[in-house]
Order: structure tokens, then sequence, then C-alpha cells
């Protein structure tokens, strides 16, 4: 049995990754901070649903401790767990706002990779496989979002490094740049979103499904094999060119 945890797995792409995982048989253990919602993915997926919040050090530590008590291992990681924050224009950004948002999408995200490489890089036989979820946001920014665009440049360079620190204990980390993909938290993408030339615009949105399909590619390849980096978006959303 492969186990595979996701944060952030309760709704959204996190419930269609988790429900996809579990249909090409992983046992999904979803957190996230929400109770309600996690235990509906873990019947719906016959997972495990586990609270909690990625930006305390002491609530991951207790995930994983967790996940190693019961099943003494784990084979994937999915770094799915991310918030867009208040956002506003750069000189208006609050510095809680500022730090709600590191919190969750990069420090969250690292709290969550260095305990999988912890227990990845010892159990036997070792070795496993992160998966960050990047955002089209680690290339290209929105307006009105430098916390998010921030942390998601950055999740670039945690990857590189997971990668880099990775291959002395068959540890493979990747990364999927989502672009559009509808869920609540782009939600007011499809009726209409701010655009670099000051203009409002709906923008075209993908199934999530999609992307699960996606994470399910990247989490069936052998250790021996990688997908570094891949990026899933709505076909005509503004990204290649000029928007």
């Amino acid at each position: 049995m492969r186990i595979a945890v996701v944060t952030g797995g309760g709704s959204g792409l996190g419930r269609a990754i988790a429900l996809r995982l579990a249909a090409a048989g992983h046992h999904v253990v979803v957190a996230g901070r929400t109770e309600e919602p996690l235990l509906a993915t873990a019947a719906d997926t016959g997972g495990t649903a586990i609270v909690t919040d990625v930006s305390s050090h002491d609530s991951v530590t207790a995930l994983f401790a967790a996940v190693e008590d019961r099943w003494g291992r784990l084979d994937l990681l999915v770094n799915n767990a991310g918030t867009f924050g208040a956002g506003g224009p750069v000189a208006d950004v609050a510095p809680a706002d500022w730090c709600a948002v590191v919190d969750t999408n990069l420090t969250g995200s690292f709290y969550c990779a260095q305990a999988a490489f912890r227990l990845m890089s010892t159990q036997d036989p070792r070795g496993g496989r992160i998966i960050n979820n990047g955002s089209i946001s680690a290339h290209s920014p929105r307006p009105h979002a430098v916390a998010y665009t921030a942390t998601k440049h950055a999740i670039t360079g945690l990857t590189k490094q997971l990668s880099l620190e990775g291959r002395e204990f068959d540890i493979a980390c990747g990364q999927i740049d989502i672009g559009n993909a509808a869920s609540a938290m782009t939600s007011s993408i499809s009726t209409g979103t701010l655009q670099a030339d000051g203009t409002t615009r709906p923008e075209p949105t993908m199934d999530p499904s999609h992307v699960a399909d996606m994470v399910l590619h990247m989490a069936e390849l052998p250790l021996t094999a990688n997908v570094q980096f891949l990026t899933v978006m709505a076909t005509k959303m503004p990204h290649i060119g000029r928007g």
C-alpha cells in the first residue's frame, strides 16, 4: 500500500488530487485546518483525515509522527495547501497580511517537506516523492498579489533544493504549476479579474480533474525518473505572450 499525504486536502484541488490518488490505489492522508471537509474527503477516498495547520511546526510534526506511527513510511507528499491572501497594491499590504501568506504558502510547505524528507530518508526501503504546488505565479505575477507571487517564486527554489539534496536518499521532488483550475480560490477569475493593463476581464478556467491527472502521472513514475517542472493551465488564459 502506497501512503500519500495531501495538504489542503479537504476541498478544491486538494480534494480532486486526493480522489484521483485514492482511485489509483494510494491510501491518502488528507490534512488541513477544517475538520468537516477533511472527513468528507476521507470518507470518499477511504483515507484518513488529520486536522493540521501547516503554518504551525508543532502541528506538522504531529501529522508526520502520526503517519510514521500508523504506517511506518510515506511514499508521497503533495504540498498543496496555500492561500492567496488579502492582496492589494504593494504600498498598501499590511505586515500581518504578508506574514499570513508566507507562513502558509512557503513556511508551511517547508515544514511539511522537511518532515517528509526526514521520514523518507530513513524508512526501509528508503525514498519517496514530494510534489509542490507552484502555480503560474511562480513565473508570472498578477497585479496586487505581491505576497502570493513572492511565495510561489520561492516554492521553485524550495523544489530545486529538495531535488538536489534528495538525490542521496532516493527522494524525487517536482513542481506542478497550475493556471486557472476552477475552485473556490479562483471563483472570481471566471467573472472578472484585474489585468496588467488595469482593466478587469474574465479569464478561462479548466476542470481541476486535469490537475489531478497530472499529479497522478508524476506520482506514479519510478523514483529513477522525475518530472521536475510541469505547467498545466487553461489554454486561453493570459500567460504566454502579452495576455
